[in-house]
């Protein structure tokens, strides 16, 4: 008599997915994201934030996001972690990643796409003052120094899309960018476009095989030094061109400066080629704290 011999046991997954949404927003893209990057059993974990709540306090948003990813992770203690985020999801990751540096071992990597971590100018403009006007306060932040730190322990590339020569038409390209981690512009991708992008899906696939993949990005100490400003945001450069130089700095380099007709000053870095390398703004909170940090810029290049 012969007995059939015994099912073999289903492989483990390779892993686990966390694909988070943004703000107005719910998990439906993102897990139609999720299941075309992956087609060998990962599971897929697309928390739903709730569209109203996405528009009230991030906070709220990052604990539960929080309490998901430790059961998860719980629930697979042997699995390396893949995260992808959209938008605030990316932010929400960020803050859940800082607050947990015992998680950054398993993290396999982590993406952001068009994920404002230098702070939406969106947001700055619906709370200009910092009155903490909803998740406007919370995405204006500037995220970038969290995120740098992050990702020189864990593998991260940041997705950007450009639609109007310096931005996806919600997130300026310079606020997705940010040192130590890797950077891939999709060229004519909207914002929410990028959510089920096949682009976006291929690089992704494309960085998990190799981290090297896309621009390195590096920041030269003028830049940060700006960066540095109170209430500086990264901004588009789309007023570039019409920006008055203030100084020519030993490389080439220039310092440009704008101001608009509501008196928001702007300031651009540009290259040595005449190619803007930066763009940022500041309120009219810090105006003072900009044109000081100019005004002393200039004294030690004169100096």
């Amino acid at each position: 008599m012969l007995v059939d011999p015994a099912p073999a046991p289903a492989p483990a997954p390779p892993a686990l997915l966390f694909v988070q949404h943004g703000w107005a927003d719910d998990n439906r893209a993102m897990m139609a994201l999720g299941q075309t990057l992956v087609s060998d059993g990962t599971p897929i974990i697309a928390p739903n934030l709730g569209y109203v709540q996405t528009w009230l306090r991030i906070e709220p948003l990052i604990q539960q996001v929080e309490q998901i990813a430790a059961e998860a992770a719980s629930a697979y203690p042997h699995l390396p972690l893949r995260i992808v985020g959209h938008s605030m999801g990316g932010l929400i990751w960020l803050e859940a990643l800082h607050r947990h540096p015992d998680w950054w071992e398993r993290v396999h990597s982590l993406v952001l796409i068009a994920s404002p971590v230098g702070g939406s100018d969106l947001g700055r403009i619906f709370d200009p003052l910092h009155l903490g006007l909803g998740i406007a306060a919370d995405l204006g932040s500037n995220r970038k120094p969290m995120a740098e730190q992050i990702a020189a322990k864990i593998p991260t590339l940041t997705i950007a899309g450009d639609l109007d020569a310096g931005s996806d038409g919600t997130v300026p390209v310079s606020c997705t960018r940010f040192p130590n981690a890797h950077f891939v512009c999709l060229e004519g991708r909207s914002h929410p476009a990028l959510r089920n992008d096949p682009a976006v899906t291929a690089t992704i696939r494309q960085f998990w095989a190799d981290f090297q993949l896309g621009e390195t990005i590096e920041l030269n100490e003028m830049i940060r030094r700006l960066q540095s400003v109170p209430g500086l945001t990264d901004g588009h450069r789309r007023y570039f061109q019409i920006a008055q130089p203030l100084l020519t700095l030993p490389d080439g380099s220039s310092i440009r400066i704008w101001r608009d007709w509501l008196s928001i000053d702007h300031v651009f870095v540009a290259s040595a080629a005449g190619e803007c390398l930066y763009a940022g703004f500041v309120g009219w909170l810090h105006s003072a704290e900009l044109r000081q940090a100019l005004a002393e810029i200039q004294q030690e290049q004169v100096g």
